[in-house]
């Protein structure tokens, strides 16, 4: 099975046009990292690379049209090259819940709730004066999630739906830290 992170690198930067789903794709990127070392640390690679092309396709297809085509373009580009394997295409496909997908794996799980709060989070950051993702809480995640208002666009069940692995306060101090580490690369200066 080809892993190599460069590879999905080069494809990423190949396929997507869009700045802030690059961006976007890293955050997700380090998110799955990090679940993987807590629940699959043999996998850390495969879930980390899961999340950075989880949205290859983005810029390919035409999702606002038909959503459900999200994840089945980037599958055939992955294939086409013998890159990954069924776990990786499984849980890309089961972040979109308009392919129909079920989840089905821990590793489904964590890439259909690491998705959308790496988004939310970013909302929070934009928020704060210095508009750093250094200056979030845990504490302004949870109390944001029962905003419905705030990020309305925000898949909120996705995100909870991580609870049956683990409390939502750790999930999200987990992915918070996720993101602080690779803030340069989505965006986001390191403080002085």
């Amino acid at each position: 099975m080809n892993l190599d992170r460069q590879t999905a690198v080069d494809l990423l930067n190949s396929k997507v046009t869009t700045e802030h789903i690059i961006r976007h794709s890293y955050a997700v990127e380090a998110v799955m990292r990090k679940l993987a070392e807590k629940f699959d640390p043999e996998n850390v690679e495969l879930w980390g690379i899961s999340g950075l092309l989880h949205d290859l396709d983005n810029d390919l297809v035409d999702w606002k049209s038909d959503p459900s085509v999200h994840g089945t373009k980037t599958i055939e580009l992955l294939k086409d090259i013998s890159y990954g394997n069924e776990d990786m295409y499984h849980a890309i496909l089961a972040h979109n819940p308009a392919t129909k997908t079920k989840i089905q794996s821990t590793l489904d799980r964590c890439i259909y709730a690491g998705d959308p709060i790496t988004g939310f989070i970013n909302a929070i950051a934009l928020v704060y004066p210095d508009k750093n993702v250094h200056s979030v809480k845990v504490k302004s995640i949870t109390k944001r999630m029962k905003e419905t208002r705030f990020a309305a666009g925000a898949d909120r069940e996705a995100m909870w739906s991580i609870e049956e692995l683990m409390p939502f306060p750790e999930f999200a101090d987990l992915a918070l830290n996720a993101m602080k580490e690779v803030s340069e690369s989505i965006g986001f200066p390191k403080p002085e």
